[in-house]
């Protein structure tokens, strides 16, 4: 898959995520409901999609990162309290539960893909999740998103290589 179906898989991911943590709704009604045209339609404003005009190519490459979004999403949901477990052994002075939501699922989506993604270099994960915290989150979000997982790589030991 490449680098551009990632980076959109990981934005579908993470709406999905929220949509899970905040909602409480079971993933197969979360991957019913995602409208895959809408999300076109939305990047496709914001510039990031194909202003070609290539529809079908478009729709393709969305479906593959859709395809790839359920995979993470799964991933996530099955790990989740291990993952959580990670993001309060580093979380000083805040409770997982009072972090912001979108940060928060941010956060358990980049540490999923460190647990079990050795293919992608953990560094690249990071990077990525302080992108989807600046796109999604708050002003703060970034440096929040970027110190935790930082401290994380530092203390702990994931599978793959780091660069």
């Amino acid at each position: 898959m490449t680098a551009g179906k990632r980076r959109t898989a990981r934005e579908m991911a993470v709406q999905m995520l929220y949509q899970s943590d905040l909602g409480g709704s079971p993933l197969p009604h979360i991957f019913n409901t995602f409208d895959l045209s809408e999300y076109l339609a939305r990047e496709a404003v914001a510039g990031g999609i194909d202003q070609g005009g290539d529809h079908a190519r478009n729709r393709k490459r969305a479906d593959d990162a859709f395809l790839y979004a359920q995979e993470l999403v799964r991933g996530c949901v099955a790990h989740l309290e291990k993952i959580d477990e990670l993001i309060r052994s580093q979380a000083d002075n805040w409770r997982l539960e009072r972090m912001p939501a979108v940060d928060r699922n941010i956060l358990r989506l980049a540490i999923y893909e460190m647990l079990v993604e050795k293919d992608t270099p953990k560094l690249v994960v990071l990077d990525e999740a302080i992108e989807l915290a600046k796109k999604f989150g708050s002003e703060q979000s970034g440096r929040f998103v970027n110190g935790l997982l930082d401290g994380l790589l530092k203390q702990h030991t994931f599978p793959g290589s780091l660069t």
